[in-house]
């Protein structure tokens, strides 16, 4: 790192704490103000803040690891800008018209409180367990390996980096709430793009182009059907991303991530009114068609670089592991100056990403749990209830990086199988409440809960079995742990449908006025007349246009 470089990292320093300052001027006399940003933001700053709080730690080095160690095969994770279009033609009209906080409370209001309080618990502790605890580690992991310190004052520069990176983030977070997270994503996004788009221009000039990259990766075979690392569809006989599997297990996990989850729909929530959330959610389509080219594929030039053998600055090229593929990258092939805007811009990816997770995590505890049992608490004390969650949630994360820094080298399978167990249940929970009328509160209450049951005895199964080497074969070890990962969310997502089902035609229908305007078909015509003219031709050609992209993608890399 040269001097050049700390001046540009300055710079963008002074410009987010500009910002900060500026929104904590800003009135925040109540939970919405906070939480939400007074449900006031723009079209720009929703899809900006959808795709930064995206960006993580599981891009910078879970998926240009992926692309390093196995291609194209995590794309259909990253491509899925037509599932963010579900979310703004679909989930947003119910969400506006509920005027709900908290996707818990939403489900209180479609079912029952009970399920508000399953999937407020199974949110929380998923966020310390997985999101706080993995961006947190990544951060520290992806700053030791650019500015190449191992120690300081005899401290590991990695908990300074990731201690660092917390603190940072969490104070800005409990000064600022909501209106922080979207207006430093309006800065942060630009710089994360910019800085990714020269890594993957200088990684192609240093490899040769396009055809080099393909080439190298098209002559490693990855599994004994003959695929190799570009392909996108794979044998359906894959272990790990069989096409059929993949199709299906990626859109069951996007469906629940993008259309479900608080930590991507508050950002939709915040907006002024359904047009500009549905426009944010668009916008946010457009962004998340990016990924792919912006760490996936530079993923691919670190391996094809290393591969050839290319030489960099008097340096042959070499990658110690795939996860290192981006920050190496970064540490190899930028000059002075570009190397500290790049360096902003993983900041920029990992602070919006933490933010997010504060924020979101911070709201969860204060409305589905605190003021559930004071509903009188005045409005300002339920912002300062959010601020000091947020600390606890801050403290709770810092503990558990010890655990994830051991299984640093299984990072995204960690993340991974967490979110393919996590889903199903939730998704059909979701799905069948806004889509029929008959789902009870039972059938909801209890899919979910199925789901959630189902999953622990996946996760608890994958511990035992990997770490008991003469282990007899039987149907629960070829269920629970021979089984495909996708294949098995897939299965587990149909039987958490069918039970919905089954349950909801033995026990009581809902009351029409209890879910009156959060399913189809029972709108009223003033709440269909609203929706309706929250868009027009421009909003339809726009989605088309990213569905297009999406179905070339898909064409180019079968």
């Amino acid at each position: 790192m040269a001097t050049l470089d700390f001046i540009v990292i300055g710079l963008f320093a002074i410009a987010l704490i500009g910002i900060i300052i500026w929104v904590t001027k800003q009135k925040q006399n109540n939970s919405a103000d906070y939480f939400l940003g007074g449900r006031d933001a723009s079209w720009i700053a929703i899809g900006a803040s959808i795709f930064a709080s995206n960006i993580g730690s599981e891009h910078l080095i879970g998926l240009a690891g992926a692309g390093a160690s196995s291609g194209m095969a995590m794309a259909h994770w990253e491509i899925q800008g037509w599932m963010i279009l579900i979310l703004g033609w679909v989930f947003v009209p119910f969400y506006t018209r509920s005027m709900v906080y908290t996707m818990p409370e939403f489900l209180e209001r479609r079912y029952n409180p009970q399920s508000r309080t399953i999937l407020s618990v199974i949110s929380l502790i998923s966020y310390v367990l997985t999101k706080v605890a993995v961006t947190v580690y990544a951060g520290g992991l992806v700053f030791q390996q650019v500015f190449g310190i191992k120690e300081i004052w005899g401290i590991d520069f990695f908990w300074i980096a990731a201690i660092g990176l917390v603190l940072l983030t969490a104070l800005y977070t409990i000064v600022g709430g909501m209106k922080s997270v979207l207006y430093t994503s309006v800065l942060q996004t630009p710089i994360l793009l910019l800085g990714s788009l020269i890594i993957l221009v200088l990684g192609f000039k240093a490899l040769g182009g396009w055809n080099e990259m393909i080439a190298a990766c098209k002559s490693v075979v990855v599994n004994d059907y003959g695929d190799t690392m570009t392909q996108l569809i794979r044998d359906n006989r894959d272990p790990q991303y069989p096409w059929l599997g993949a199709l299906i297990g990626s859109s069951i996990i996007g469906f629940w991530y993008w259309c479900t989850d608080q930590y991507i729909v508050q950002r939709v929530l915040s907006g002024k009114d359904m047009k500009q959330a549905r426009r944010g959610a668009i916008f946010g389509a457009y962004l998340k068609l990016l990924p792919v080219f912006l760490f996936l594929i530079p993923g691919m030039i670190a391996f094809a670089l290393s591969k050839n053998g290319i030489v960099i600055n008097g340096e042959v090229f070499t990658l110690s592991i795939p996860d290192a593929a981006f920050p190496t990258l970064v540490a190899k092939l930028l000059p002075a100056g570009v190397k500290g805007l790049v360096v902003c811009g993983i900041l920029a990816a990992l602070m919006s990403s933490l933010a997010s997770l504060f924020n979101s995590s911070a709201m969860l505890f204060t409305i589905d749990f605190y003021k559930r049992f004071k509903p009188e608490t005045p409005e300002k004390k339920l912002v300062v209830i959010g601020q000091m969650a947020t600390v606890v949630i801050v403290i709770l994360g810092i503990l558990w990086i010890p655990i994830m820094r051991s299984v640093g080298d299984v990072l995204y399978n960690y993340l991974q199988d967490v979110q393919s167990v996590l889903s199903p249940g939730i998704a059909a929970a979701f799905l069948l409440g806004i889509c029929w009328k008959r789902t009870s509160a039972q059938g909801g209450m209890w899919g979910m809960l199925a789901g959630i049951m189902i999953g622990i005895t996946r996760l608890s199964a994958k511990v035992y079995y990997s770490n008991v080497a003469d282990a007899s074969d039987n149907l629960f070890k070829a269920l629970f742990y021979d089984m495909n990962w996708l294949f098995f969310c897939g299965w587990m997502f149909l039987f958490c449908i069918i039970l919905t089902i089954v349950v909801s035609l033995c026990t009581k229908a809902p009351e029409p006025g209890k879910i009156q305007g959060l399913v189809f078909g029972t709108s009223t015509p003033a709440e269909r007349a609203a929706t309706r003219a929250s868009w027009n031709h421009w909003d339809v050609i726009h989605s088309v246009i990213i569905l297009g992209i999406t179905a070339a993608f898909y064409w180019y890399f079968w």
